[in-house]
């Protein structure tokens, strides 16, 4: 299954980044071409569980993810239910003297047709996950 890190660079500080970045309530308005819907279903604490509706790439993905924050400094995303069930994103955020670096580690888990799909597809979701963080990366430096 897909596995992979990327790595970004953003010219803003933590704090702005880590916001724009974790604001998974916003996803909708902020990158509707991603998230074309986005439903809180719970919230205690740094713990949420989410119902979304990713595109990524050309794939329509619906998860139930659990979000949890350890402001500033990490946003995990473990995916507890739907197409990629199994899946976990971790986005780690380091403060550097002019910006932030987002270190993010992608472990994709598909099921049943989607796993087919992506056997003989030959996706490339690191591309596609890429994209998604340049949309956060372009809101987080205006």
């Amino acid at each position: 299954m897909p596995k992979f890190s990327l790595e970004k660079i953003v010219n803003a500080n933590r704090d702005t980044v880590f916001q724009i970045f974790s604001n998974y309530e916003h996803y909708q308005k902020l990158v509707p071409q991603h998230f074309p819907s986005v439903r809180v279903r719970s919230i205690r604490g740094n713990v949420s569980v989410v119902e979304e509706h990713l595109i990524l790439g050309n794939i329509e993905l619906l998860i139930m993810a659990k979000h949890v924050i350890d402001e500033p400094i990490l946003h995990d995303v473990f995916v507890i239910g739907g197409d990629v069930k199994g899946s976990h994103i971790k986005q780690e955020f380091i403060e550097l003297e002019k910006g932030t670096k987002v270190l993010v580690d992608v472990d994709l888990k598909f099921r049943g047709k989607l796993m087919i799909s992506n056997i003989f597809g030959r996706r490339d979701f690191k591309e596609d996950y890429s994209n998604i963080l340049d949309n956060f990366v372009k809101i987080a430096e205006n």
